[in-house]
């Protein structure tokens, strides 16, 4: 079946899951959370974040379809429009990267490598814009996640899967960061490699070919 990846906007947010439309455990600090849920105004504030994103940063995220169902998402921004980043106690991320914040694979497609896609696709879209790193916070032991709000937090082994390094460690919330050249342009690399060893192949087959004439 055909895969796809989108830009997140406000006309799509809806294909989100519903559970995740209406977390805002990234997008509010603490206790603004906790009184947008008593209200029962997350989904309306989730909306918000992202349309302020968008009018002051631009893209701020990615869903991947498979078909037509969406199956997976990204969302990601500079830590300024992200108030949790400071709860963390690995926190401040570094200046000069995009912080990933909700990451999001529907658990019947994992393990088909969407979730690198995805990262890749983000990789993709700040590369473009000219930003030198991703950065994310980690969740290095999401088994014991009594909070149903940490499984907000992406686990620190996938993060590591698909290229994450880890600046500053601790036992349970690692700060991990991506280097988006490397994570870019391995393709190129790759390609460039092969085309140098077909080269080297033909030069030697022509070559093969003189000497029997």
């Amino acid at each position: 079946m055909s895969r796809q990846i989108v830009g997140v906007t406000l006309d799509n947010l809806e294909e989100l899951p519903r559970q995740c439309r209406r977390c805002v455990y990234w997008e509010l600090a603490p206790h603004l959370k906790q009184q947008a849920e008593e209200y029962g105004e997350t989904e309306v504030e989730k909306e918000a974040w992202v349309s302020g994103v968008l009018l002051e940063w631009g893209s701020c995220g990615r869903i991947v379809y498979s078909g037509r169902l969406p199956v997976g998402f990204a969302l990601y921004a500079p830590p300024s429009a992200v108030p949790r980043a400071d709860a963390f106690p690995t926190s401040p991320p570094s200046p000069d990267a995009v912080l990933l914040t909700a990451f999001h694979v529907v658990p019947e497609f994992r393990g088909g490598g969407l979730g690198r896609m995805l990262v890749q696709a983000v990789a993709k879209d700040l590369t473009r814009r000219g930003v030198k790193a991703i950065e994310a916070f980690g969740d290095a032991d999401p088994d014991q996640s009594e909070d149903d709000a940490h499984s907000c937090v992406v686990p620190a082994a996938f993060l590591r899967s698909v290229g994450f390094k880890t600046v500053r460690p601790h036992p349970r919330w690692p700060r991990l960061r991506l280097e988006l050249r490397s994570s870019i342009t391995w393709k190129e690399d790759v390609e460039a490699a092969l085309e140098k060893l077909l080269g080297e192949v033909t030069m030697t087959t022509a070559t093969s070919s003189g000497t029997r004439a």
